[in-house]
C-alpha cells in the first residue's frame, strides 16, 4: 500500500512541475537587449515571472530576486517575438470552389497544430501568427490569431479577447487569383461589382438585426456569411486584403471608403507606385521582400525599395512570410532586405514585431519588450540584421519552445522539405486547384 502511495505522489508531482517552474522568475542577463519601444540596453537584464515580463534595464538597475532562475547571455542579443501577419502553416483550406465569396468560412476549423510548420517558426523566432486560407477567392473566410504555445490543439494556440472570443480578421484578394470561371468573376470590375453586392446585403441584415433589438420573432434568419460580413463592417474583424498592382490598391481603397471597413493591405508589390494614397488613407501595408525571380506577373514590379518608400511616406509597415513563399526560419534577414532598400534600422525591427502586433490589435500584449506585456522574445548569437545570425532560443510567455541546441530542434531550424515535413504546403503550382498567394 506505501508504495503504491509513493508512486501516486510522484506522479502527481510529475505533473505539477512543469506548472509549477512557470511560475519561478527568470532573469536573462547580460544581452544586448533590443526593446523595439526605446532604445537598445547594452548588457541588460530581462526579468520574466508568470508569463510577462516584470521589468528590465541596464545591469544593477533591475532588482532580481532571490529565488529567481538565472540565464547568462554575455554576448547574445535578446529581441521581441517577431510576429507574422500573413502565413500559411498548419495545412490551411480555406473556402472551395462553390463560390468566390466565402464570409462562413474559419480557417482554424481546418489547422492541423502537429504539422512540422509550427516548428519551423519558433525555429524562426516567430511567436504569433495570423494564419490565413489562401487567395483564390474574393473572400476565402476568417483568419485566426495565433500564439505559438506548443499547444497541442488549435484551441491552445487562438488568441482570444476578455470575453473569451476567438481573434481573427478576413482574408480577401483582388487582381488575378480570384479571376476564373463563373460562378467566380472573369474582370477586375465584376470583382469589385460581387464585393459590394456582397457588403451592401450584409449591410441590410445588420439592419434588420438592429430594428427587431431582442425580439426573436422580428430577428431575419441567422445568417452565417453575413455574419462574418456584418462584423467586418462594425470593424470588430478586420480584413487582411491581398493586393498586388497599384490599380488593384486603389479598388481596395476605394471599397474600404465606400463601407467603412478597416483594411491591412498584403503584398503591395506595387504600393511604392501608390505611397501617397495608402498615406492619406491611413491603412497599413503588410509587405513581402523576396530576392529571387518568379512568380505572378503582377508582382513583376516588387523591389525592395518598397519598405523604405512607404516608411517616409507615414505608412505603418510589417513583414509577412507568406509561408512557403518565404521559409517562416527566414522571416529575421527580411529586417534586413528592408533596410537594404532603403528602411531605417528602427523601422525594420518593428516591422518585424511591434507593426504587425498593431495590425492584429495586439500591441498592447505583444510586439515589443515592455513591463506588462507578454514574455515573447527571441535569444540571437548576434545582430538581427546580419544574415550570419542564428536563433538559439525562442521563448513564448515566459515558456521556452525551441532550443538550438536540443538535436530534434535543430533537425527542424536547418533541415530541407524531408525534415517533419508531415503536409504538403497549400499552393497553386501543387495542385491544379486552389490559390495563389
Amino acid at each position: 500500500m506505501l508504495k503504491i502511495a509513493c508512486t501516486l505522489l510522484i506522479l502527481i508531482l510529475a505533473q505539477w512541475t512543469p506548472v509549477l517552474a512557470q511560475e519561478v522568475p527568470h532573469a536573462f542577463t547580460g544581452a544586448k537587449i533590443i526593446p523595439v519601444e526605446g532604445e537598445p540596453i547594452e548588457a541588460g537584464t530581462l526579468l520574466v515571472e508568470a508569463g510577462v515580463i516584470k521589468a528590465l534595464g541596464p545591469a544593477g538597475k533591475v532588482a532580481i530576486p532571490a529565488t529567481a532562475k538565472r540565464f547568462d547571455l554575455k554576448g547574445k542579443v535578446v529581441i521581441p517575438g517577431l510576429i507574422c501577419t500573413h502565413s500559411h502553416i498548419g495545412g490551411i483550406g480555406g473556402g472551395d470552389g462553390s463560390g468566390p465569396v466565402q464570409p462562413d468560412v474559419r480557417i482554424y476549423d481546418s489547422l492541423n497544430v502537429r504539422d512540422s510548420g509550427f516548428r519551423r517558426a519558433v525555429a524562426g523566432g516567430l511567436t504569433a501568427l495570423n494564419i490565413m486560407p489562401g487567395s483564390g477567392h474574393l473572400l476565402s473566410g476568417q483568419t485566426v490569431y495565433v500564439k505559438l504555445r506548443g499547444s497541442k490543439t488549435i484551441e491552445g494556440l487562438c488568441l482570444r479577447d476578455k470575453e473569451g472570443r476567438i481573434l481573427g480578421g478576413m482574408k480577401m484578394a483582388n487582381g488575378t487569383n480570384s479571376q476564373r470561371a463563373a460562378p467566380f468573376p472573369g474582370t477586375r470590375s465584376k470583382s469589385a461589382a460581387l464585393m459590394r453586392a456582397e457588403f451592401i446585403r450584409a449591410g441590410e441584415y445588420r439592419d434588420k438585426l438592429a430594428a427587431a433589438l431582442d425580439d426573436p420573432e422580428k430577428k431575419p434568419p441567422r445568417d452565417l456569411r453575413l455574419e462574418g460580413l456584418v462584423e467586418v463592417l462594425e470593424g470588430r474583424r478586420v480584413v487582411h486584403h491581398h493586393t498586388h498592382r497599384h490599380d488593384d490598391i486603389m479598388t481596395v481603397l476605394r471599397l474600404s471608403r465606400e463601407f467603412g471597413f478597416r483594411v491591412v493591405l498584403h503584398h503591395v508589390s506595387e504600393g511604392w507606385m501608390v505611397a501617397e494614397e495608402i498615406a492619406r488613407a491611413k491603412v497599413p501595408c503588410s509587405i513581402i521582400l523576396v530576392d529571387s525571380p518568379g512568380g505572378k506577373l503582377e508582382a513583376v514590379n516588387l523591389v525592395f525599395k518598397t519598405g523604405g518608400i512607404l516608411e517616409k511616406a507615414g505608412v505603418l509597415t510589417a513583414f509577412h512570410t507568406d509561408d512557403w513563399i518565404t521559409d517562416s526560419r527566414l522571416f529575421l534577414r527580411m529586417a534586413g532586405l528592408g533596410v537594404r532598400g532603403g528602411m531605417s534600422r528602427e523601422a525594420g525591427l518593428e516591422a518585424l514585431t511591434l507593426a504587425g502586433a498593431k495590425m492584429l490589435d495586439l500591441d498592447k500584449r505583444i510586439g515589443s519588450l515592455k513591463v506588462g506585456k507578454d514574455a515573447d522574445f527571441v535569444i540571437l548569437n548576434g545582430d538581427p540584421l546580419s544574415v550570419y545570425t542564428k536563433v538559439l532560443e525562442t521563448w513564448v510567455e515566459g515558456r521556452k519552445v525551441f532550443d538550438r541546441g536540443d538535436p530534434d530542434d535543430l533537425l527542424h531550424a536547418v533541415g530541407g522539405y524531408g525534415a517533419g515535413v508531415d503536409q504538403e504546403p497549400y499552393h497553386c503550382c501543387f495542385g491544379e486547384e486552389g490559390g495563389g498567394r
